[in-house]
Formats: C-alpha cells, sequence, structure tokens
C-alpha cells in the first residue's frame, strides 16, 4: 500500500530515471496517483500526476526535471481524494519535500497547531502536516534536516515511513520509519531508499533494512548517522538481496497473476523441500524450536485477508494431525477485544509481506499480554514479523506481484501442514506409518498442483458465464470451506463480482433464499468423508433451479444428472492435502472471469499488495 522511492545519486546519473523505474516496480502495491520531487537549480521541482506512473513520466520528461537527489511515492488514498493536490510528494514553503507511508493518527491536532504558527494547507491529507512540521523544526534548527526530523518525529503517533528532502541541502536526505517498511540499498557512491526491495534490485543488491524508530541521515555513501527510537546511535546490518530479478518480470505470460498460479508447482515443491530433505523436526522453525514447542499447550494463530483462510486450513491439521487446540483470529479485530492470555500458546502470525500492519501490532498486543513464544510464516526474508518472532519459516514463493495472492497462499499452507506433522511427531500422535504416508503426499502435492493446472481450458470456459453474473456463492465443508471463502475472496478481488462462501451445511439456514436460475454456484466437492453430504447440499440447490458448477475428484463417483449441474474433475483425491490443489481451480476460476470481463487482474480497483496502514 504506497510506495517510497528516493535516491543520492552520482553527477552522472539523473535521479529521476531510478524514481520513475522504482515506482513502476512498486505499481503492483496498488495506487491511484504518483509524484516526484527533485532538487534541479536550487530549487525542489515536482511533478504529480493522477493515475499510472507512466503519466506522471511522460509529464517529468515534458518538464525537463533532472538531478542527483530526488524521493518519489504512490499514493492509495486515505486522507483526501483521489486528487492531484492530496498526492506525493508535500512541498512546504518550497523548502521540505516529504514523501509518506502509512498514518499520521493525531494529523488533526497537529494540523491546528501548524495552523496556529501560520502554516497554511493546500491538501486534506495527514502527510502534509510532516511537511510543515519539519520545516517548522528545520527553521528552529538552524537548518539542521536531521535533527528537525527528530524533533517533527516525535510529534507524531501512528505508523509511518518517510523521506524528506531540503532545498539547500543537495548532499543529504533523512528517512524515518515506524510501523511502515522502509529499506536503504547502497550503491557505487549512490544511496537509494525504498519501501520495498523490487524497487532497488536492479541497481543494487545491498540492502539495510530499518527497524521501528530508527531515524537515518543518508549521503551518495550511504549512513552519515543512524539513530533508533531512543536516540542512541546504532548500525543496521547491511545484506546481499536474493530477490530474483526474472521474479519481477512478466516473460511469456499475460498478467503477473497467471504467472503466480503457474508457478505454484515449484514455489510449493521448494517449500516442501524443507521438510522432505530435512524431515519433519522441530530445527526447521529454529534452533530452539524443540524446546518452545514441547512447552506449549495450544496454539493462536494471527492473520488478515488470504493469509487468514490459510490459517483456517492450518487449523484442521493442527487439530486433526498434532492434536493441539488452535485457534484463528483475524488480525484486525484480536487486539480490540478483552483477550484471555495464555504464557504457553504458541502465537503464529502469517502474512506474505511480513510488513502487515494489523498483523504486526497484533503480535505486539499479544507479547503485551505475556505471550512469550511466537512463529512467524512469511514470504519476505528479513521483514518485520520474522525480526519480531521468536520462530521463523521462511515460504519459499518467489517474489509475488499480483496483487491477488496465489502461490503465497499454497505455500503457506504447505508451511502449516509441515508444522502439523513437525507437532504431531512431538507430540507422539504419528505412528511411523502415517509419518510415511504423509511423506508421500508431500512429494506428489508438485505433480498433482500440475495436473490440476492441466484444467485450465474447461475452467476458462466455465468462466464466461461467471463474467456475465452479478453474484455468486461458493460451497464447501470442512477442511475445504477456508478453500470455498479464499475462491469467493479471488473472485470478488479481481472480477468485481460480489461473492460469498458458506459451509454447505449452512445453505437452509438463510443463504438458500438467494438461490434461483441466475445464481451460480461453486462447489468444493472433493472424495472425502463429506462428500455424501455435499451431495445432498448440492440436490438443495438444484431442485431450486440454481446452477451447480462442481469441482470433484477423478476418482469420484460423483455424476451430473441434470443440466444445471456441471463437474470438472481435478486429479484423483489428494488426501490430507486435497485442499491446496483444490485451490488452483478456484485461481484459474477467477483469472479467466476477470479476463472475460476486462478487469484489471494484476491491479485491482481499491486494493493494495501490502497492507501497511490500519
Amino acid at each position: 500500500m504506497c510506495g517510497i522511492v528516493g535516491a543520492i545519486r552520482s553527477e552522472n546519473n539523473n535521479v529521476v530515471d531510478f524514481l520513475t523505474d522504482g515506482l513502476k516496480r512498486l505499481e503492483y502495491r496498488g495506487y491511484d496517483s504518483s509524484g516526484i520531487a527533485v532538487l534541479m537549480n536550487d530549487k525542489i521541482k515536482r511533478v504529480r500526476r493522477v493515475g499510472r506512473v507512466a503519466n506522471m513520466e511522460d509529464a517529468a520528461k515534458e518538464k525537463g526535471v533532472f538531478g542527483q537527489l530526488g524521493i518519489g511515492h504512490t499514493r492509495w488514498a486515505t486522507h483526501g481524494g483521489v486528487t492531484e493536490p492530496n498526492a506525493h510528494p508535500h512541498i512546504s514553503g518550497g523548502k521540505i519535500a516529504v514523501v509518506h507511508n502509512g498514518i499520521i493518527e493525531n494529523f488533526e491536532t497537529e494540523r491546528a497547531r501548524l495552523q496556529a504558527l501560520g502554516y497554511t494547507f493546500e491538501s486534506q491529507t495527514d502527510t502534509e502536516v510532516i511537511s510543515h512540521s519539519v520545516r517548522h523544526e528545520y527553521d528552529q534548527n538552524g537548518g539542521d534536516l536531521f535533527a528537525a526530523v527528530q524533533a517533527a518525529c516525535k510529534r507524531f503517533h501512528g505508523a509511518y515511513a518517510i523521506a524528506v528532502i531540503a532545498q539547500d541541502n543537495a548532499q543529504n536526505m533523512v528517512v524515518a520509519r515506524m510501523g511502515c517498511p522502509l529499506l536503504v540499498a547502497l550503491g557505487e557512491n549512490e544511496t537509494f531508499i525504498a519501501s520495498d526491495v523490487s524497487a532497488v534490485i536492479s541497481f543494487t543488491r545491498k540492502i539495510s533494512y530499518l527497524e521501528d524508530g530508527d531515524i537515518a541521515l543518508l549521503n551518495a555513501h550511504g549512513f552519515v548517522q543512524l539513530v533508533d527510537k531512543s536516540g542512541k546511535q546504532v548500525e543496521r546490518v547491511i545484506k546481499n538481496s536474493e530477490l530474483s530479478l526474472a521474479s519481477l518480470e512478466l516473460g511469456a505470460y499475460n498478467h503477473f497473476m497467471q504467472k503466480e498460479i503457474y508457478e505454484q508447482p515449484r514455489a510449493v515443491a521448494d517449500t516442501a523441500e524443507v521438510f522432505l530433505d530435512g524431515g519433519f523436526i522441530a530445527e526447521n522453525f529454529g534452533n530452539n524450536a524443540k524446546q518452545i514447542f514441547e512447552d506449549i499447550d495450544s496454539i493462536k494463530i494471527l492473520a488478515c485477508g488470504t493469509s487468514y483462510y490459510a490459517a483456517l486450513t492450518g487449523k484442521y491439521w493442527l487439530e486433526s494431525i498434532a492434536k493441539i487446540p488452535t485457534d484463528v483470529e483475524i488480525a484486525s479485530e484480536y487486539r480490540y477485544r478483552d483477550v484471555i492470555a495464555n504464557p504457553k500458546q504458541l502465537i503464529i502470525t502469517i502474512s506474505q509481506s511480513g510488513e502487515t500492519l494489523d498483523t504486526m501490532e497484533a503480535l505486539k498486543f499479544a507479547k503485551s499480554l505475556g505471550h512469550q513464544h511466537s512463529l512467524s510464516i512469511c514470504n519476505v526474508m528479513e521483514s518485520a514479523l520474522p525480526r519480531n518472532s521468536e520462530l521463523v519459516l521462511y515460504t519459499r514463493a518467489g517474489a509475488e506481484i499480483g496483487v491477488a495472492s496465489t502461490k503465497a497462499f499454497t505455500t503457506q499452507l504447505v508451511v502449516l501442514f509441515g508444522l502439523s506433522v513437525t507437532l504431531g511427531r512431538l507430540r507422539h500422535q504419528i505412528s511411523d506409518e502415517k509419518l510415511a504416508s504423509y511423506t508421500q503426499e508431500l512429494r506428489e502435492l508438485s505433480g498433482s498442483l500440475q495436473h490440476a493446472l492441466n484444467l485450465e481450458p474447461q475452467i476458462a470456459t466455465w468462466a464466461q458465464k461467471f463474467a456475465k453474473k452479478s453474484s455468486t456463492l461458493f460451497l464447501g465443508r470442512g477442511i475445504h470451506y477456508p478453500i470455498a471463502l479464499e475462491g469467493a475472496l479471488k473472485l470478488k478481488e479481481i472480477t468485481y463480482i460480489h461473492a460469498e462462501a458458506y459451509p454447505a451445511g449452512e445453505l437452509k439456514h438463510g443463504p438458500l433464499a438467494l438461490v434461483d436460475e441466475n445464481m451460480p454456484i461453486v462447489v468444493i466437492a472433493p472424495k472425502d468423508g463429506l462428500l455424501d453430504k455435499v451431495k445432498a447440499n448440492m440436490q438443495e440447490v438444484s431442485a431450486r433451479g440454481g446452477e451447480l458448477f462442481v469441482f470433484t475428484d477423478l476418482d469420484s463417483e460423483y455424476e451430473s444428472s441434470a443440466n444445471n449441474i456441471h463437474v470438472i474433475r481435478t486429479p484423483r483425491h489428494a488426501g490430507t492435502l486435497s485442499p491446496i490443489v483444490h485451490t488452483i481451480p478456484v485461481q484459474l476460476l477467477s483469472y479467466h472471469a476477470a479476463l472475460a470481463r476486462g478487469t484489471d487482474v494484476d491491479k485491482p480497483r481499491n486494493l493494495a499488495k501490502s497492507v501497511t496502514v490500519e
């Protein structure tokens, strides 16, 4: 959500080239306007435009903007509408330019204070209080930009990542982070900053991640000064990023979502390798994991969106395989209720980006209540959640660019399954025979996903019908109910078709009233112990004229018996891992329905990839 870039470049390199390239690489995060501010001929030159980065880029070229120091931003509207005056960067008095991710919660109080001091506001944003506040402190501190940002940040409540430049300081930039991701990247006599490594990876791989409360003064050679939230001088580790440039390019695919759907067999195999090569051992999660796992008596999983549905699936495995009580909560709700804490409960957080603010704040809240043990399941190395957790296991999905998560979801499921089997072994709930069966299922999973991808032509045909509808229902039972939830979410996200998911047994308790010939019903109906129950639920729909689209298994005896029942068979039942296999068809259904409707598959309206505001 929103994106920040900035750079201090060498004399022969125009900073605008980096700013526009970096902002384009951050487009996947979701935004509605963009802008840059560049120090040019001792003045701050700003270019902002509503819409795509390309609009701003064209305007910058037309105006001939160039320089060696600059900052840029893609904005996802929070305070104030989608207008050019609300777009970043924000400038105060021609002296100070600021870009900002996050939300300043006390901006109204700060706005009133600054207005009383004589500052005039030109936007509706919370960000403008940052630019005026820094400028005020800049004047008070004799033009010391680092001291000005330090003083200003003491007044802000909320979450932020900011980058600041000054008109009369061509050599330096100041950045600060609290709750929102921000990194510093070191080139050859050049320094870059960004909210995501994808923005800088084609320029340098030397990356340093800022911690919450960090404020840094930068020049072309890197850190000049860095203080933590207590004001103490600190250093941050510089690492070489292993992110593949190829993962950031479309290649032969039409959309990143399509590419990432097809990358799932490999992503799942790479993630499963941890357990298949090393075994289902606690040490996969950290050196002290065995001791922690033996100490816990229950689990609470905190997550949002797609990760929440992965957690719901994981609950079934954790309770059925490991026999350990497991609760799942939406992270954004968890810290706003009275919670009964249990220090012997393991807190698991799940996030693709590792920077999801609601999940990060939920983890902090859990710790404040006395929860001692935490585990992060995440796709991004060195992100906030892993750094703040006792234990971590990274999924190996690779960079995920499409806003609608696909391979991140299925790899999260692999880790949750691996955790369930690991805990089951430690708790003496799994026989050697059962362990061998789980291992074999995991070995075969990648091949089953590849077979499921082969169903694309049939699913694309179905999607043509869905594209003409305005609403649909997804049904599942047991461990496949969360997959129905995920299918409904995907359809909503990228087609804008209203979709809901229900446990199939709940039909008669209300949703059946919606069913008629105009309501398509997607059913996840694998050959498991609940198939007969699901069949009965489908008969309820069919009898009322509803059109059924059923995903079942190759070895299921279920047959279509009416014109309004359509059946696609996935590979033979994948046993315990069936939910992962059945994820592929619902992803493909949403993708092709979006194509048929002509929506923006990779950048759906109003949504962002990384949700770093509450």
